[in-house]
């Protein structure tokens, strides 16, 4: 007899990170420093959310989907993003 066991999460709905809103989550918000930022969108390429986008000079966030992760200004070459404790 052969047993199937399913290990781990399961999602069954596709595109589930759009439907369900995961900013809550953020204990650390990130915040841009539009003078110092050289758009070069590395930050947006490396976000794991989708949670960046782009402007025609710099970027802004959609926080309903930031986790606060802290990728963008890890990965920002000039320092233009840093991260400041969640206020709610």
């Amino acid at each position: 007899m052969t047993v199937k066991i399913t290990i781990g999460a399961v999602n069954r709905d596709h595109g589930s990170s759009r439907i369900y809103k995961t900013g809550g989550w953020r204990t650390m918000r990130p915040v841009v420093d539009l003078e110092k930022c050289i758009s070069c969108y590395k930050c947006y390429d490396y976000c794991p959310d989708g949670a960046i986008k782009k402007l025609d000079k710099g970027i802004t966030y959609d926080f309903d989907y930031c986790k606060g992760c802290g990728i963008c200004a890890k990965e920002c070459p000039v320092q233009a993003i840093v991260m400041i404790k969640e206020e709610k």
